[in-house]
Order: C-alpha cells, then sequence, then structure tokens
C-alpha cells in the first residue's frame, strides 16, 4: 500500500502524521485481501486549513483519495479540529469500501446460485440473458 500524505497552509507535526497513519493503517485490514490478490492500492490523504484567515468555526478541511485496481473512494470533511476530521473520513470511507466489497460478493453468489439452479433444472431462466 502506497500512502501519500500532505499538508496544505499547514505545518504537519509527527504526531499528525502518525495519528493519520494509524486511521488509514486501520482500513488496511479491508484492503490487505486485495493486496494479497495482487492489486495496488494507493492513498492520497491531504490534511491543511481551509483558510489562514479564520480563527473559529469549521477551520480544517481533510481529503482522502483510494485507489484499488482503478476504482475510487474519495470523501473530504470540515470541523473544527483536525482529528474529528480525520475520524470522519475513516468511518466513511470504511463503510464506503465495506458497502462495495459486500456488494461484489453477493452479486457473485446470486449469479452462482442462478447457475447452479439452471443446471439442477430447476430453473429454466437463463442467468446470463435473464431469458426463459
Amino acid at each position: 500500500m502506497n500512502i501519500n500524505l500532505q499538508g496544505k497552509n499547514f505545518e504537519l507535526t509527527e504526531a499528525i502524521k502518525d495519528y493519520v497513519l494509524k486511521k488509514v493503517t486501520n482500513l488496511e485490514r479491508l484492503l490487505s485481501s486485495i493486496e494479497e490478490a495482487g492489486g495496488e492500492v494507493m492513498v492520497n490523504f491531504e490534511v491543511g486549513k481551509s483558510t489562514q484567515h479564520h480563527k473559529g468555526g469549521e477551520v480544517f478541511h481533510s481529503d482522502c483519495l483510494i485507489n484499488i485496481d482503478g476504482k475510487k473512494f474519495y470523501t473530504s470533511s470540515d470541523k473544527e479540529d483536525i482529528y474529528q476530521t480525520i475520524d470522519e473520513i475513516k468511518e466513511t470511507l470504511f463503510r464506503e469500501i465495506r458497502k462495495n466489497k459486500d456488494r461484489e460478493q453477493t452479486l457473485f453468489k446470486r449469479g452462482a446460485s442462478s447457475v447452479k439452479k439452471m443446471l439442477k433444472g430447476l430453473s429454466k431462466r437463463n442467468p446470463f440473458t435473464s431469458k426463459y
């Protein structure tokens, strides 16, 4: 997994770098099966201040783009605390990646059961053309 971390309008401290890397590596348990199968995972994480002149309100902004073998998962967040933005991004990406993974598995199982029914003679429906 390649992780690219950038800071905009903001000095990245070691504490922030460690926190981001810890949150991204928590996502790695979802992505490890993809890497073992020979896939490539690229993570671009950007942390920074939205503007220099604001002192209160939603000042901190974070973006994350994960590219998994051509599929892109993107999310961004604006909050008052930089750690809150990082946490929100991690939760959103975890949910999106898991939802996509579950969807692929469900479609595969549905297709496989349809083919099995056709081969057993229980269904006359062709799973490839969806016609009877």
